[in-house]
């Protein structure tokens, strides 16, 4: 989960304040003071945090928040209107020459996930523009880093265009770049030679590139663990070449979010994308508004929607509502839903999108490898069994059977089969609820009719069923 220390501990500064009727300004300064030390500890700049501070505190302690009825309430709006300003209010979006040829420059430190993340990006375009992209391998200092852009491409079935590395990276480029054309390629991404450290010599190699490519776009790939050194090296590259974009990587790690916080402050660089996770197709368009409210523990729920539409066809959904509603659902269709979650990310930064979800998941231990034990125990079933799962539910000899077949406890087995039945009857349920009944769901309630699950204490990991 992004800026999960920041987060927790920005949560628990203002958690003071919100629901209070009446706030003071001993109870701002006291919050103020705990955030000054959360933005720090998440090594953020500390003129931005001076910056920040000033604002916030300013707007806190104006007429429209000390005589609000939910003062507390009012901060929290503030905090998250600063936060937004301080990443950039708004997402901003590719360069993409939509009448030709859209060539991005990429660049970066050596380390920094550039050349997986240049497979991504082709990735994104080519599921967002409906385009045709192409990668030139001009990374020639790094040992395997061609055969690694190469090994990207074809996992994500995307040309790249390389010729070893004994050529000049200038040369490659420009016979790419030719290449591109008579192949009527549309988008051309240029992954370029990352670096230990500002290099001068390596530096006047990409200004030569920029003037060859001519680049719609100069995104430059950042570490989001690198902490305040980050606003230095954007700096850099900037002043050398006019970066258009930055492209935070492993935001998805224990990063303190520093880099996030402080890039767009310093050095105006829009943060354009945000790389979450190791698989080619986890890289997000970075929306300030959102990453805020993540923050401070509102959730993202737009965010939600757009995975949910991007890896669930609205199709397949329907087709499962009219099964449901005739009482269908066996393993088959368990395994179906299982692979689409799996498509969206960890189940943990899935439900941490849910507003009010992230303290809650704190000391919770949701572990996705729980996922791959469900399927190999569906895998080991019969076609016959999948389809009707009460032949499982009723023979004991059967769940023996695909216990030794997937090589797993039988207790996990038993769990399992227990666990689809009751999540059975609860889809079910619901299917038939009116409106009130749904209302008491969205509110945590339990609804007439529902069947309760019962919880078997006890000690060993998995007594009870999986714990996710």
């Amino acid at each position: 989960m992004p800026f999960e220390s920041l987060s927790e501990k920005l949560q628990m500064s203002l958690r003071r304040l919100v629901g209070k009727g009446r706030v003071t300004e001993s109870d701002i300064d006291e919050m103020m003071k705990e955030v000054r030390v959360s933005l720090l500890e998440a090594d953020v700049n500390y003129k931005i945090v001076k910056a920040f501070i000033n604002d916030v505190k300013e707007k806190a302690l104006g007429e429209r928040v000390m005589k609000s009825l939910t003062p507390g309430d009012q901060v929290l709006k503030i905090v998250n209107e600063e936060l937004k300003a301080l990443m950039g209010e708004e997402a901003v979006p590719l360069n993409m020459n939509l009448n030709g040829t859209t060539v991005i420059l990429l660049a970066g430190l050596q380390g920094s996930g550039k050349t997986t993340h240049a497979g991504k990006l082709a990735n994104y375009i080519r599921k967002t523009y409906n385009a045709r992209p192409m990668l030139i391998a001009a990374d020639v200092y790094r040992p395997a880093a061609v055969n690694q852009l190469v090994t990207i491409g074809k996992q994500l079935n995307i040309e790249v265009f390389e010729r070893g590395v004994m050529m000049k990276p200038t040369n490659i480029v420009k016979e790419g770049l030719a290449y591109a054309k008579t192949k009527n390629y549309n988008v051309v991404i240029i992954d370029t030679a990352g670096r230990l450290q500002i290099d001068e010599a390596l530096m006047q190699e990409l200004v030569d590139i920029k003037k060859i490519a001519n680049p719609n776009e100069i995104m430059l790939a950042i570490d989001s663990m690198t902490g305040q050194d980050a606003v230095n090296v954007a700096s850099t590259f900037h002043n050398t070449l006019n970066v258009t974009g930055c492209l935070l990587t492993k935001l998805d790690s224990d990063t303190r979010g520093g880099a996030a916080l402080s890039i767009r402050y310093m050095t105006k660089i829009p943060i354009k994308f945000c790389g979450m996770g190791e698989k080619l197709d986890q890289l997000e368009v970075f929306h300030p508004d959102r990453m805020a409210s993540r923050i401070l523990g509102m959730g993202d729920v737009v965010s939600l929607i757009e995975k949910a539409t991007e890896n669930i066809d609205e199709a397949d959904a329907m087709k499962m509502m009219e099964r449901l509603e005739k009482g269908y659902f066996n393993y088959n269709d368990y395994l179906d839903q299982i692979k689409k979650i799996k498509k969206m990310g960890s189940l943990k930064g899935i439900l941490s999108m849910i507003p009010g979800m992230g303290q809650q998941l704190k000391n919770i231990d949701i572990d996705d490898k729980q996922f791959a034990i469900i399927e190999a125990i569906v895998s080991s079933m019969t076609k016959e069994e999948r389809k009707n799962p009460e032949l499982l539910a009723k023979s004991q000899s059967r769940r023996e059977r695909v216990s030794r077949g997937c090589g797993r406890p039988y207790h996990e087995v038993n769990n399992l089969t227990r666990q689809f039945e009751q999540m059975k009857k609860q889809m079910q349920a619901m299917m038939g609820m009116d409106e009130r009944e749904l209302n008491k769901v969205a509110k945590g309630q339990m609804p007439n009719g529902m069947p309760r699950q019962k919880v078997k204490k006890g000690k060993g990991k998995n007594r009870g069923g999986f714990r996710f």
